[in-house]
């Protein structure tokens, strides 16, 4: 059957992850980069390569590309403990491979799944042989050793050349949001969560517990899996229940349904042309294909006709199924990205799936429970999609990988069933879409509340609102909570459709109050 396979087929012929959670047995406090080399070796074990060549594996590989670790996924951020000058080459380097290439990535979640396409056309076209997605996160580590006042040196002095890609941030800029306090992951998705509330016509309460019964059953999931930053299962009502624990950070989120950025954990991915992996005496049992990887890019959130939407990564999804010829139902293992609900709940809306799909909505656990190791979480999507099919021939796993705010998507389609890149048309890059809503430049008087979230933390709240002037153009600005009919309208948590009046504090801020 192999000779089947033309040599320039690429397939994934090795996963592997690695793990550790803070003061358990075995916690060795690694840094970014053992993380990672420790990944990168379980992947080559995974291949099973047997041939004459199966000590060599890592020796094959000419490409690798390091995945960004957050502390070093934009220009005001230093790794605390340092990092290796050549990050790509020192993970190279613990398992004693040399690649031609070496890349230190883009900021994003969805930058491995994306690479997955990039290095299967690269190989089908004959322009590499072996190639490796690998990363790392060790915030976890990072935040136990700072609290003991702990200052290791995780530099090193690696030398060599690598390709750095740039932090790839520019289009996740949104200067007018984040001098308004929506300057993180959270409040931005809140933002678009509460606009999907408010579509739905649900209360906060009410939708609190959507996310509950979402959510519930990845943490069934992520209890099971041994890589899980927090391996507990929890019920709907637990999720959705705001207590001192489980304290709102931005509405309508309570602390365990977000992202859960303290994590210790590390992915691999290596895809090699099917040539190649018979050379090395990887058994064909190990191949999974890859049927089809296409990529997308959204508009800024204040630009986007649907605040709640996201039809990149609906048309990702979709383009991929159509690639490989699939419909949604064909995919036996789903695993969409999961940092919040929306992402989530928008491929559950667009393709009628509900919470409790007997396939399950994840493979890993999820972000808030299994662990949002950074840019590299849908590395382990992938590994674990990897080891599924290959334990159910023929079956078919859908990966969603997600970047930003909702702003970069990639899908990828895996199955043992080989797949034809003789003409390496299935991986694809999507055009972007061009019908943006303008934002309003200089003062607006008045504007009309579209979704709101409010920060929750010790220095007090903070409503963030993004809506509507007269003119039709988008208006970010801040609600005044000193005002009582304001505060009234955002704590309940139904300003939607409430006509602010208009006004620029001392610091150039759009402050709103709600019109009398």
């Amino acid at each position: 059957m192999s000779t089947k396979v033309p040599d320039n087929t690429p397939v994934v012929i090795g996963v592997g992850q690695y793990s550790e959670r803070v003061g358990e047995p075995g916690y060795a406090a690694l840094s970014y980069m053992d993380l990672a080399g420790r990944a990168l070796a379980a992947a080559i074990a995974d291949t099973g390569a047997s041939g004459a060549a199966s000590g060599d594996v890592a020796g094959a590989i000419d490409t690798l590309a390091a995945i960004r670790a957050f502390e070093m996924s934009r220009p005001d951020r230093k790794p605390p403990f340092g990092a290796a000058d050549n990050v790509p080459r020192a993970i190279a380097k613990r398992v004693g491979a040399n690649p031609a290439s070496a890349i230190l990535t883009t900021t994003g979640g969805q930058t491995n799944q994306q690479l997955v396409g990039e290095f299967a056309s690269a190989i089908a076209a004959g322009d590499s042989r072996c190639a490796v997605i690998v990363g790392s996160e060790a915030i976890s580590t990072v935040l136990a050793l700072s609290a003991k006042g702990e200052t290791p040196d995780w530099s090193e002095e690696i030398g060599g050349d690598f390709e750095d890609q740039g932090f790839g941030v520019e289009e996740l800029m949104e200067p007018a949001l984040f001098m308004h306090g929506a300057s993180g992951a959270i409040p931005l998705y809140a933002l678009a969560e509460n606009a999907r509330r408010h579509r739905l016509g649900m209360g906060l309460e009410e939708y609190r517990l959507e996310i509950g019964k979402l959510f519930a059953p990845f943490t069934r999931v992520a209890a099971a899996n041994p890589h899980s930053a927090a391996p507990v299962e929890r019920s709907a009502e637990e999720l959705a229940t705001v207590t001192d624990r489980n304290r709102i950070v931005a509405e309508p989120y309570p602390r365990m349904t977000v992202a859960r950025d303290q994590v210790n954990q590390a992915a691999a991915i290596i895809v090699a042309s099917a040539g190649l992996a018979r050379e090395l005496g990887v058994p064909e049992d190990k191949w999974v294909h890859i049927h089809a990887v296409t990529a997308a890019t959204e508009l800024k959130l204040s630009q986007r006709p649907d605040l709640a939407g996201n039809p990149a990564s609906l048309a990702s999804v979709d383009a991929a199924l159509a690639r490989a010829g699939k419909g949604i139902g064909d995919m036996a293992y789903l695993d969409f990205y999961s940092c919040f609900a929306i992402p989530v709940f928008n491929q559950c809306d667009h393709f009628g799936l509900s919470a409790d799909d007997p396939r399950g909505l994840t493979l890993t656990g999820g972000l808030p429970f299994f662990g949002g190791a950074g840019n590299n979480y849908s590395a382990h999507a992938i590994a674990e999609a990897v080891q599924r099919v290959r334990g159910d021939r023929g079956s078919f796993a859908l990966v969603g990988a997600n970047g930003g705010w909702m702003s970069k998507y990639a899908t990828g389609i895996y199955s043992t069933t080989p797949a034809d890149w003789s003409a390496n048309d299935r991986f694809a890059v999507l055009p972007k879409a061009t019908d943006t809503v303008p934002l309003a430049k200089g003062a607006v008087d008045a504007a009309t509340v579209e979704t709101y979230t409010i920060n929750r933390g010790p220095k007090g709240a903070e409503a963030i609102f993004i809506g509507r002037s007269d003119a039709g153009e988008r208006v970010v600005g801040n609600a005044d909570l000193t005002d009582a009919a304001t505060a009234e309208a955002f704590e309940s948590g139904e300003p939607f459709g409430k006509r602010l009046t208009l006004r620029q504090d001392e610091r150039g801020r759009t402050v709103g109050r709600v019109a009398p």
